[in-house]
């Protein structure tokens, strides 16, 4: 059983604050990841939590016992960075044995211990090897199994595959993910990459500036954004953004986006639940695939025209202008011919989000 938690924690670097009143409990066997751009304050979490770091203010707990103030040696967590840092005159096998015979473990006690690590990452015919005849993926896995070879409290991860190219990255989450279903370690890993943070994690950790925006599953994060940041940070292509206007259309909430000549037809309960925001107050979000688009004229259909189509394989985006606002909508490939063409738009009350414009805080408002 291995549980993290992290009480009111405050980083300064000089007069630069870069954490500020962090608060967050890891459960055993959880997968966390840290996701937000550079700078935003995840790396120096995890390097406090491995005691890379000091910190200024709070609580650092591992299975509920304070170790902020223990030496990273003594912490018993293994950390895994971007960079591999394999020794290059040592051989697979003695670069995974290395943190056990620090330990003045017997050879005997080495040799499984190494070789049943190698055998859960599949790297037993690699063993003989030095670091300078692998792929970049190999030395990843070997840097994860020295590691993993000393059985720690938990993993820590800072972006471990950002160097590797897009085929090994794909091929090094499922790695990551089958491992850790294995192990049941408790992990938490660090990356800017969204498409990362949604495959891997069991809870999402959104940073910005310093402070946690959202904390949920991927599904929540995603679908129930908890302010602007997070709603243009998670999702790709990023989610619409418009100031809009909510008003009173023969009893229907008529929902004008920007300058628009025309407002979306939503049901009428949203009249309510956006009163007091509808006089310049009110920002809509919608992701692509709420916009919806066809050919012909239909009821709560707006005429527009195509401008720009990206073709992404197995759909396209394309930006449709409303008005001055530009909305971008996901289709299936080829429906839209070309720019220029002429289509019928309207938004999915369903899929849409509403943000106070001033705060950026979600207002919880859906159907």
């Amino acid at each position: 059983m291995t549980q993290i938690e992290l009480r009111g924690i405050e980083k300064f670097f000089g007069a630069v604050q870069v954490i500020h009143n962090l608060n967050l409990a890891i459960a055993d066997n959880e997968f966390i990841v840290l996701l937000g751009q550079s700078g935003c304050g995840k790396t120096t979490t995890l390097r406090a939590i491995a005691g890379l770091e000091t910190i200024d203010k709070g609580d650092i707990l591992i299975d509920g016992k304070a170790v902020q103030h223990l030496k990273a040696a003594d912490r018993d967590i293994a950390m895994v960075f971007q960079s591999f840092s394999l020794y290059p005159h040592m051989t697979v096998f003695e670069n995974v044995a290395f943190p056990l015979r620090a330990t003045r473990m017997s050879s005997g006690e080495v040799d499984k211990s190494v070789r049943e690590v190698a055998r859960v990452l599949r790297i037993t015919d690699l063993l003989d090897k030095r670091p300078s005849a692998l792929s970049g993926g190999d030395m990843q896995r070997v840097a994860i199994g020295r590691a993993l070879v000393r059985r720690p409290k938990a993993m820590l991860m800072d972006e471990p595959i950002g160097a590797l190219d897009a085929k090994l990255r794909e091929e090094m989450r499922a790695e990551i993910k089958r491992l850790h279903v294995k192990q049941g370690s408790t992990t938490i890993y660090v990356t800017h990459d969204q498409i990362e943070a949604m495959s891997l994690a069991d809870r999402i950790v959104i940073m910005h500036e310093g402070f946690i925006q959202q904390v949920g599953s991927p599904d929540d994060v995603y679908s129930h954004p908890a302010n602007l940041f997070v709603a243009q940070f998670v999702g790709s292509p990023v989610m619409n953004i418009a100031e809009a206007s909510v008003a009173d259309q023969a009893g229907a909430a008529s929902v004008t986006v920007g300058d628009a000549p025309a407002g979306f037809v939503f049901p009428s309960q949203f009249l309510s639940k956006l009163n007091g925001h509808s006089n310049g107050g009110l920002t809509l979000g919608i992701r692509p695939e709420g916009v919806l688009v066809r050919h012909d004229a239909a009821p709560g259909y707006m005429p527009v025209e195509a401008n720009i189509i990206e073709p992404l394989g197995s759909f396209d985006i394309v930006d449709l202008k409303v008005g001055s606002t530009m909305l971008r909508a996901r289709t299936k490939a080829g429906y839209v011919s070309g720019p220029g063409e002429k289509v019928h738009v309207r938004i999915d009350p369903e899929q849409a989000h509403f943000f106070d414009t001033a705060s950026g805080k979600s207002l919880g408002v859906r159907l």
